[in-house]
């Protein structure tokens, strides 16, 4: 496999057949997705199979073929004479999914008080104490690290892998969106509180309340979505 020498931004030492080839179409695949849903590609942008090549030290082959898996996501577009742009996520999808998270995410709340493992809910207390930490020192980008790692958790404890892929995917999508929201000091504080009483309700395997705690979660950071909606292109 040839690389260009001149480029630092990933580094890949493992050929492009057989099971490495799948290993690097995953790689090249997660490293273009995440750069589009954290707006590093802009909607409309351009992008450029020869010039993404180079920027990740790979072969045309693999970023080729993550450019068609992201046109089945939706998050790209071939056009006529302009080759492969970005679709992005729309403030409309952003609204969709948030609907959507409010009709299943308590489900997925509801089942993890049903399921959850002792180990389970140690972690989930280690990610609140964590995100409480955050939430004081006001360290946004960690705590919006812990709060995926909460929702994550309570996904992985429902014990159901199509709920736990759907949420996650949705979860990655709107991250942009999530850290515009999470970043008002007021926001985090409510979204702790709101997160310590789902957890207590999950340990204390109380799925009615888990499930409601959920929706009304859910609800409420829909609703701070629209008071960000300017910051969130």
């Amino acid at each position: 496999m040839q690389q260009n020498q001149g480029v630092n931004k990933v580094k890949v030492d493992f050929g492009e057949t057989g099971p490495q080839s799948s290993a690097l179409h995953s790689r090249v695949y997660n490293q273009i997705r995440n750069d589009i849903l954290n707006g590093v590609y802009e909607p409309g942008e351009s992008l450029v199979e020869m010039k993404l090549s180079e920027e990740l030290g790979v072969s045309r082959t693999p970023v080729r073929e993550a450019l068609r898996q992201l046109e089945l996501e939706g998050l790209v577009q071939f056009v006529p004479n302009r080759g492969v742009t970005v679709r992005g996520i729309s403030p409309q999808d952003i609204q969709d999914i948030y609907t959507i998270r409010m009709m299943i995410e308590g489900l997925a709340a509801r089942w993890a008080a049903e399921k959850i493992t002792p180990d389970e809910m140690e972690e989930l207390r280690e990610a609140v104490d964590l995100e409480e930490f955050y939430t004081v020192k006001c360290n946004y980008g960690n705590l919006l690290r812990f709060d995926t790692r909460f929702h994550d958790i309570i996904f992985k404890a429902s014990k159901s892998t199509p709920l736990m892929h759907t949420l996650s995917t949705f979860h990655s999508y709107v991250q942009k969106a999530r850290k515009v929201s999470m970043s008002s000091p007021e926001r985090a504080a409510e979204v702790l509180s709101e997160h310590k009483a789902i957890m207590q309700a999950i340990i204390d395997r109380d799925a009615d309340r888990a499930e409601k705690l959920m929706t009304e979660h859910v609800r409420n950071a829909s609703l701070n979505l629209l008071k960000h909606e300017g910051e969130i292109k």
